[in-house]
């Protein structure tokens, strides 16, 4: 494992050609966040051509982004010489909008003082009395104190923050998709070691009232004996471009449903036709379709407090306070999806460490570039809290 101190363009300069398995990264947003210097812009094509680059032909790229700027990242991932394979939505249910109340702005606007009950829900004093307020004590609506300010009461500016785009993005393969693994072990995507658990049991039958009939092609019989049912996989489902944090609020926006069910006798003619004396008798289909809520897709909640700081407990006051830590489950996923057997992941933009962290875990070499001292000695304390003694430095 190997946190290199640095600007991640200067630093990939010197890495090899085809040198990395995957690329995972957690790069600025370009909004400013919480006033950071660091977040001034999404990185540029350049830095993007660097890891192009340093990517072995056929690797993944996965890059998360803000909504608001997930459009400029990609755009530049792809610029670079990427090939933009797919966008996965992380969806949570934690987010706090910040949003402008545009009734409280009119009124003040318009030199009202006095504008009502306008403070934020982490506020514990009550906007009338200036006393604390109890536990549990709903604060009053804001009503607006002029004609125009309450004409825009409960208008604002955003939505709540509840989803983060993650570019799929991969380098060009050299041959087919065969060829490339076979010379380089990239290109795939670890379906398998990605599937979704589920306890749900879903089949699928089809009535098979067919024999083949030589040159004439698949005879109707009516008599002949069903298909066979086929289960789900063992392993679970198909690996989605969609992850959630599990919590409440996000599950209620996956109802309990079944879909895909069909059972009855329907007449296809088109299908006749191609298919020898079967023309105009009618097909009996059985699909018993799936079911579930949001148990559907992979979930982790939010990074935790005590996963934040875990491995940090020997450096006295230091607390992991990188704005922006994702949660271990999801880069251990992310990392396993996109990276091969024992193949070594980079992130030029590693933060606290939560990459490198997740490498650790599943047995991923790892190359972790941040620009922020600070930043470095939380990540390898972090880092270095998983006892693997297996990997040392990559660069």
């Amino acid at each position: 494992m190997n946190i290199v101190h640095g600007d991640c363009l200067e630093v990939m300069r010197g890495m090899a050609d085809n040198s990395v398995d995957s690329i995972v990264t957690d790069p600025p947003y370009g909004l400013s966040f919480m006033g950071k210097k660091w977040d001034y812009d999404v990185p540029g094509e350049d830095i993007w051509r660097e890891c192009l680059r340093v990517l072995k032909p056929g690797g993944h790229l996965l890059a998360f982004a803000g909504t608001r700027t997930q459009h400029r990242m990609a755009v530049r991932i792809e610029d670079a010489g990427f090939e933009i394979r797919d966008m996965i939505a992380w969806v949570y249910g934690s987010g706090f909008p910040k949003s402008h109340n545009v009734g409280n702005a009119v009124d003040k606007s318009l030199g009202c003082e006095n504008r009502g009950h306008a403070i934020s829900s982490g506020s514990q004093i009550h906007p009338t009395t200036g006393k604390p307020r109890a536990n549990g004590e709903l604060l009053p609506k804001y009503e607006g104190r002029t004609d125009e300010g309450k004409k825009w009461a409960g208008f604002g500016t955003a939505l709540k923050p509840a989803m983060e785009p993650i570019t799929v993005a991969r380098k060009p393969l050299i041959g087919t998709v065969a060829d490339n693994v076979l010379t380089h072990g990239t290109g795939a995507l670890n379906i398998d070691g990605c599937r979704v658990a589920t306890a749900e049991k879903m089949s699928f039958s089809k009535a098979a009232p067919f024999t083949e009939n030589g040159q004439q092609g698949r005879t109707w019989n009516p008599t002949s004996t069903p298909g066979i049912e086929r289960e789900q996989n063992a392993s679970g489902r198909w690996p989605a471009n969609l992850i959630h944090d599990g919590s409440d609020e996000v599950k209620e926006l996956f109802p309990e449903t079944k879909s895909g069910s069909i059972n009855g006798t329907y007449n296809n003619t088109i299908m006749a036709q191609s298919n020898g004396d079967r023309n105009g008798k009618p097909i009996h289909l059985e699909f018993n379709g799936d079911s579930g809520s949001a148990a559907r897709f992979f979930y982790c909640a939010k990074a935790s407090r005590s996963e934040r700081n875990a491995g940090l407990e020997g450096m006295g006051e230091m607390q992991n306070h990188h704005p922006t830590v994702k949660p271990l489950a999801l880069m251990r996923y992310l990392c396993r999806l996109v990276t091969p057997p024992g193949g070594i992941v980079l992130d030029p933009f590693a933060g606290s460490g939560s990459t490198g962290k997740a490498c650790a875990l599943e047995g991923f070499r790892f190359i972790g570039i941040e620009r922020e001292a600070e930043y470095c000695e939380i990540a390898r304390a972090r880092i270095a809290a998983v006892d693997v003694g297996l990997f040392g430095a990559a660069l």
